[in-house]
């Protein structure tokens, strides 16, 4: 079996689930950047633990961990099936657990709603250990690798640069523009990511432009999932890239 590629996506505001834009569409169409996953591990900012974690339930529910959008996006279901043999197998990999009671959250079923709307692709996530160093998410991340060769796509879900303070202030006076600090950050992580520098993607939250784009570390961490199953080897390209509200950054990375 061919090695399968690794996908990391920004995820944006939870209504490119429902609108149709540029980000939308943009989604949509990495599904034919991969081949057909016999199933899916994601990794998503949104679902931290104290621990790692996969999901055992068959079906996971759609979790809508989110406030204040219209009723038609807390009405989305994303019925995908599970899979407790990979979660016991990405469980085994990562030194974690499997776990009953949790399901897909929108950084997961968002994305996976526009690349296979027909949810006929087994999904399970994986939780982000609250007491992990940078670079031990870079390490569990690697520890998946081997899944590539089973026919799993790893998909890390977040965004390269996330302050809700600053988006939403944007939203509001109608600014569309992108901060300095945002395009600066994104622009740096992108040449980390060709270059395969991780000693810098490791320490990116510890400098000034880093510290301003991520006032928290969740969203930041399922690109170091993605960098690390790509085991050293993996060419890093964009297939999107751009801002959702103005600085956060909606950049996706294919390792192939």
């Amino acid at each position: 079996m061919t090695r399968h590629p690794v996908l990391f996506v920004g995820h944006g505001s939870p209504m490119n689930a429902i609108e149709d834009n540029v980000f939308s569409r943009s989604h949509a169409a990495l599904a034919r950047l991969v081949p057909r996953p016999r199933a899916i591990l994601a990794v998503s900012a949104h679902w931290e633990s104290d621990g790692t974690f996969t999901t055992l339930d068959d079906p996971p529910a759609t979790i809508h961990d989110f406030g204040g959008f219209p009723p038609q996006l807390y009405a989305m279901r994303y019925p995908a099936p599970g899979d407790p043999v990979l979660a016991r197998r990405a469980a085994a990999l990562t030194g974690g657990s499997a776990a009953d009671g949790r399901g897909l959250d929108h950084g997961t079923w968002s994305i996976l709603h526009r690349m296979y709307p027909a949810a006929n692709v087994p999904v399970v996530q994986l939780s982000l250990d609250v007491r992990a160093t940078a670079g031990e998410h870079l390490a569990l991340g690697r520890t998946l690798a081997p899944l590539r060769d089973e026919g799993v796509l790893i998909l890390g879900s977040g965004n390269l640069t996330h302050d809700l303070r600053d988006a939403f202030g944007r939203m509001r006076r109608g600014d569309a523009s992108t901060p300095d600090w945002a395009a600066r950050f994104d622009a740096d992580v992108a040449r980390a990511l060709v270059e395969r520098d991780e000693k810098w993607l490791v320490q990116a939250l510890d400098t000034p432009d880093g510290r301003r784009a991520h006032p928290t570390a969740e969203h930041w961490l399922p690109i170091l999932y993605a960098f690390g199953a790509s085991d050293g080897r993996g060419t890093a390209s964009f297939p999107l890239t751009g801002f959702d509200l103005g600085s956060l950054s909606m950049r996706c990375v294919l390792f192939a």
